[in-house]
């Protein structure tokens, strides 16, 4: 059966958008709603899982290189897994490696590997994956999670199956930075990974891929992968992607962020199948520029203060958890999550707190304070335009929407944790910030033992919290569409959910 003759007729998905005269979201939106009335059923559990995931196409004819963008982010998982990988749920289980071990207080990993084989069928051997991570890692590799592997010092072939990284700082938290895709083992040249899965078929934008059976099972025990094993992925955008599922015309819509997720509700998506997941990273207002009006930790707690975080949220999903701390939890730190003197404010007198703070600049300076705030494209990003705008005038602060990428004095960010370290935390949120806090978070980093390095820790998260460094406002807003026949799908705090593990637990 080749890729052309059945590809193309199992997934009659290219629509037309509609008429000149409307925004391609629009179009998008009201096309997905015409087919939603016109009665389409629910999509049975038959034929391969159709993806929509926010991003580009990512490029088959290269190794995989992930990006931000979760098209390329899961297509390289699915082709080229790490030493270990997450499954539906979020944790780690193994990848390339079956077996690890920790020892000295996590200055030692020992990885055995699985029998593994690339996709063209070679043997994977370990000097092989010992030569990819230290081409990963080194200085200059453009890798986003190199500045949180600096402890690493050497990683060395033990024998053909088993290799060892010792580190010159203690790190007993790294397997989750080892199961990102951007640490996924490939060898150059196109399509050479491990799997758990392989690209059978390319047409555009859309990518089908089908498992490659386990090795390590005995032979009578591998099942060979079925038409709904197999998935197709399409890279597009959220309001393509949307309206799609709105036609039944797909699975899943995955990557989803807080840009597009008025779509949703635009299009008509049946509640059960829209799905938040809880996770752990940092949202909030970076400050990005001291100069003016942000120059004073005082005048940067009246933004704090004057943003509403209940009605924030509240404007976008009952199940998306508002924050005002940098830290969410303990983690490794030595204190509980910082708290800035703001917060000791009673919430029904912040606004009268914040008026008065900015009244004060005004009669220091003649005039009202003027701020840029560098907020995401999109409905969504103009209902948070609309939040913050109002609560920033009804203390006194003209506010002006810039581009997420452009030259502002406040800029949002909305990133996932890649693991969970306090350090991860401040050193994003410390955009701009104190000296004080920039050396405890070196001092963590360089830290000769773990109580050393939490102590440092927390004396940055206080630093910050201080500071009025950076202003917390909710966790990640991460969504998806699920159909009912993906039964492994689970909401989880990395926002991750891998393409081999939709339909069934392949483990």
């Amino acid at each position: 059966m080749t890729f052309r003759a059945t590809f193309p007729n199992r997934l009659k998905i290219f629509c037309p958008y509609g008429r000149a005269g409307s925004s391609p979201a629009v179009r998008t939106i009201t096309l997905a709603l015409a087919l939603a009335a016109a009665g389409c059923e629910r999509r049975a559990d038959v034929g391969a899982v159709v993806v929509s995931a926010v991003g580009d196409a990512p490029d088959l004819r290269t190794a995989p290189k992930p990006t931000a963008q979760p098209a390329a982010r899961l297509y390289a998982d699915a082709v080229a897994q790490g030493l270990v990988r997450f499954n539906a749920a979020g944790q780690v289980v193994p990848g390339i490696a079956e077996r690890w071990i920790v020892t000295d207080e996590g200055m030692t990993y020992i990885f055995r590997l699985r029998d593994m084989r690339w996709s063209d069928g070679r043997p994977l051997r370990a000097a092989e994956v010992v030569a990819n991570l230290r081409r990963q890692l080194r200085a200059g590799s453009g890798n986003p999670l190199t500045p949180y592997l600096t402890a690493i010092d050497s990683i060395v072939e033990m024998t053909p199956n088993v290799i060892q990284i010792e580190l010159s700082r203690p790190r007993p938290d790294l397997l989750k930075l080892f199961g990102q895709p951007e640490l996924a083992i490939v060898r150059s040249g196109p399509r050479l990974g491990s799997g758990p899965m392989r690209p059978i078929g390319r047409a555009g934008r859309v990518t089908r891929l089908t498992p490659i059976p386990d090795p390590n099972r005995a032979t009578d025990e591998r099942s060979q992968p079925a038409p709904e094993d197999d998935v197709v992925l399409i890279a597009e955008r959220a309001a393509s992607g949307v309206a799609r599922f709105a036609a039944r015309k797909s699975d899943l819509v995955t990557g989803g962020r807080i840009g597009d997720w008025p779509l949703v509700s635009a299009a008509g998506v049946t509640p059960r199948s829209i799905r938040i997941d809880p996770a752990a990273g940092l949202f909030g207002l970076a400050i990005v520029s001291r100069v003016g009006f942000l120059a004073t930790p005082e005048n940067r707690a009246a933004v704090a203060l004057a943003i509403d975080r209940r009605q924030l949220v509240e404007a976008f999903s009952a199940d998306w958890a508002a924050s005002e701390t940098l830290l969410p939890t303990l983690l490794d730190s030595a204190a509980p999550p910082a708290r800035a003197p703001w917060m000791d404010i009673a919430a029904a007198d912040r606004l009268a707190a914040a008026r008065a703070q900015v009244a004060r600049w005004r009669q220091g300076n003649g005039s009202a304070p003027s701020l840029r705030l560098a907020l995401p494209p999109g409905p969504g990003g103009t209902l948070l335009w609309a939040r913050f705008a109002a609560d920033l005038y009804a203390v006194g602060i003209v506010p002006q929407r810039v581009p997420i990428d452009a030259e502002a004095e406040l800029r949002l960010i909305d990133a996932v944790a890649p693991y969970d370290s306090a350090r991860w935390y401040l050193s994003t949120a410390c955009v701009t910030c104190s000296e004080e806090a920039r050396a405890a978070i070196e001092a963590a980093r360089i830290a000769p033992t773990l109580g050393e390095r939490a102590l440092a820790l927390a004396a940055a998260d206080a630093a910050l919290a201080r500071d009025v460094a950076f202003v917390p406002l909710a966790r990640p807003f991460r969504w998806s569409l699920v159909a009912l026949r993906l039964r492994a799908w689970q909401p989880n705090d990395r926002a991750w959910h891998p393409l081999n593990a939709l339909r069934r637990d392949p483990n």
